[in-house]
Parts: structure tokens; C-alpha cells; sequence
């Protein structure tokens, strides 16, 4: 569906976010980015929305053309890109129902910014929080809803734009862990029903195995693992999560934690458990 061609960011000389990546992402598949912070996982997502702009290489879609070949073409893609970002990023005063309708903004004419949006889109922002279990919550303000809630509209608002492509980035990092859970079992859901390519950011190795039908694991602005979730053994853990230096004791300590929780999923994983 999209393509990095050899990507290289660098927001300064000598230190590029991602470094010469060539990945090809799927139509419908549901692909986890791992990595430390820093590693390129944001800077990736940002590069497949055109929100940042290649150093070098090319972002292409499945026709094979630039995304950012014009500024009309990146409004197409745009049009069809939906995001999902850590904070919400909701206004607070505003209800849900409201928050949810300006995910449409991009597909309206500019007149409705200034005006009631259309109905039909009214109602669609209704459809999109009835899926995600707050129709009984459209009219409250958003500032009045919790974090987990906050991200359900938060991702009722990326369905209205009716996207190809979602990119969620870090969406569970400051929620719970039950939260964390039932919030990507929604990604997943509303991607396979939808037949949406996604690709989610996370720092949970557990909850990448739950989810992904790919893993891509970065480390300073390179792929370092890139395959499904059976294949993502200590030894990849260890390349995803290395250091420029030696391992502190605490980080040998998590590294090992991670090994254990894959080791014990290993086989559920192979058996298809989601």
C-alpha cells in the first residue's frame, strides 16, 4: 500500500532519525514499531503522513508515486491518512461528538468552518462513537472523560475520515494496563472490519504480540528486526533495545523481562492466538 524507498531523516548533521529505511507496508495488515525511545518510531509514522520530508528517499504509494510529488497529492493522501497520537490532542471544552466531527474537516468545503457541519457527517461522527461505546457519552465535554475515553474518541475521530492507512502513535503510553489492552483490541477490531492498514508505535512488547500480524523493530533510525511475532526471540530483543554502550543492570533486567514474556507467548503465538 506504501513504500519507503532508502528514507533518511536527519534533523542534524551527523544524526539521522531513521537511516536509509526501505520498508513496503501491506494493504490490510496490522504492523507494530518497537523500539527504545528515540530509536525513529515517530519519525517513521510521520514520514508515511508526509508531516515530515525525507532528507534523502522517497515515501511512495501503491501506484508508486511521491506522496509529496504536490501539494494536491499529499492532500489526497492525507484524505485517506488517519492518526492516532498519544495525547489525544482533543479539545477539551468541546463534546465528544464535536471532537469526533472535525476529523471531516479535510473532506469538507471550507465554508463549514464557519458553519454547522453537514448532517451527514453529524451523523457518521454519531456511527463512529457508537462503535467505539460512547454514543451515551456524544454530548459530554471532552475534559470530563477519562484517558481511556479520551482515546476511544480519539480514535472514533480518526474513523470518520474514513482512512486507508491509520498510524497510531504511542496510543496506549499513559493509560493502564487493562486500559492499554482493550484500546488496541479497538485498533484491531475496527482495522480488520474495515480493512485498514495499520501501523501502531509501542514500548509493550506483550501487547505487540497480541496484536501485530508484523513486527518492525527499530534502533537508532535502523530496522533491526522486521517479521511476525513468533520470529521476535531474545536475540532480536537484544538488537532492538541495544545501547551505544554496555547494558546498565537495569536494562539487562528489563531486556530479560521481555525475553520471558516472549518466551512463554512463543506458543500461543505460533498458534495463531490474538
Amino acid at each position: 500500500m506504501i513504500r519507503l524507498d532508502n528514507v533518511t531523516v536527519a534533523y542534524a548533521p551527523g544524526a539521522p532519525a531513521l537511516d536509509q529505511v526501505s520498508l513496503a507496508l501491506e494493504c490490510g495488515r496490522f504492523t507494530v514499531l518497537l523500539g527504545p525511545s528515540g530509536a525513529g518510531k515517530s519519525t517513521l509514522l510521520r514520514s508515511l503522513n508526509g508531516l515530515i520530508a525525507p532528507t534523502s528517499g522517497r515515501v511512495e504509494t501503491l501506484d508508486g508515486g511521491p506522496i509529496l510529488a504536490s501539494r494536491e497529492r499529499l492532500k489526497a493522501h492525507r484524505q485517506t491518512t488517519a492518526m492516532v497520537f498519544q495525547q489525544h490532542h482533543l479539545v477539551g471544552r468541546a463534546s465528544a461528538h464535536a471532537n469526533v466531527v472535525a476529523g471531516r474537516l479535510g473532506h469538507m468545503r471550507r465554508i463549514h468552518a464557519l458553519m454547522p457541519p453537514p448532517k451527514a457527517d453529524q451523523l457518521l461522527a454519531f456511527e463512529a462513537l457508537e462503535r467505539v461505546g460512547l454514543l451515551d457519552k456524544s454530548l459530554q465535554r471532552a475534559d470530563r472523560l477519562s484517558g481511556g475515553e479520551q482515546q476511544r474518541v480519539g480514535i472514533a475521530r480518526a474513523l470518520v475520515q474514513r482512512p486507508n492507512l491509520l498510524l497510531a502513535d504511542e496510543p496506549v503510553a499513559s493509560l493502564d494496563p487493562a486500559t492499554s489492552d482493550a484500546i488496541l483490541q479497538l485498533l484491531l477490531r475496527v482495522a480488520r472490519e474495515d480493512g485498514i492498514t495499520a501501523v501502531v508505535s509501542l514500548h509493550q512488547v506483550e501487547l505487540a504480540l497480541k496484536v501485530a500480524d508484523r513486527i518492525i523493530g527499530l534502533n537508532r533510525g535502523r530496522v533491526v528486526f522486521d517479521g511476525p511475532p513468533a520470529a521476535l526471540d531474545a536475540n532480536a530483543l537484544a538488537r532492538i533495545y541495544a545501547g551505544p554502550g554496555p547494558i546498565s543492570p537495569p536494562a539487562r533486567a528489563e531486556a530479560a523481562a521481555d525475553a520471558a514474556v516472549v518466551a512463554a507467548r512463543a506458543p500461543l503465538v505460533a498458534a495463531g492466538e490474538s
